[in-house]
């Protein structure tokens, strides 16, 4: 038992200085972000009937959001960040080609539907990319504003 304690204390000690530790942190601009497009995407979802908005904004802003949560807790680099984020996004769109709601054996679940989505669309791929080239877009903007 002592040396269990022993050796998470050392563990956690080596952990502390590294640069993976150094990663974790905790971004309140990016989680009120985040915050705002949850409660946005939820309005989108319950008030808007639409053939514009809805269809393309919530996956426009599903992105931003997904992008923003991540940075919230952790401090990875923006290119890598948003990457991943659209890399998901592709990932559950090509699920969709593939039915795999109904693979799982959720198609009767409505939060699973709408959480991984049912029809596939290439156009919603192209409006995920849209919406991860403005977050990169206005990472750079920030980070050339820091430095003038």
């Amino acid at each position: 038992m002592i040396f269990n304690l022993f050796a998470l204390s050392i563990y956690y000690r080596v952990l502390c200085f590294t640069k993976y530790f150094r990663m974790l942190k905790f971004h309140i601009g990016y989680f009120i972000a985040a915050l705002l497009l949850f409660i946005t995407e939820i309005t989108i979802a319950l008030y808007l009937h639409d053939s514009l908005v809805r269809p393309f904004g919530g996956d426009f802003l599903v992105v931003i959001l997904l992008y923003c949560f991540i940075k919230s807790f952790f401090n990875l680099p923006v290119l890598l960040t948003a990457a991943g984020v659209l890399l998901f996004a592709y990932a559950v769109e090509i699920s969709q080609y593939f039915h795999l709601v109904s693979v799982l054996g959720l198609q009767n679940s409505r939060l699973a539907k709408i959480l991984l989505g049912t029809t596939f669309s290439f156009t919603d791929m192209l409006v995920y990319t849209l919406g991860v080239i403005l977050v990169v877009m206005v990472e750079n903007v920030k980070l050339s504003l820091r430095k003038f």
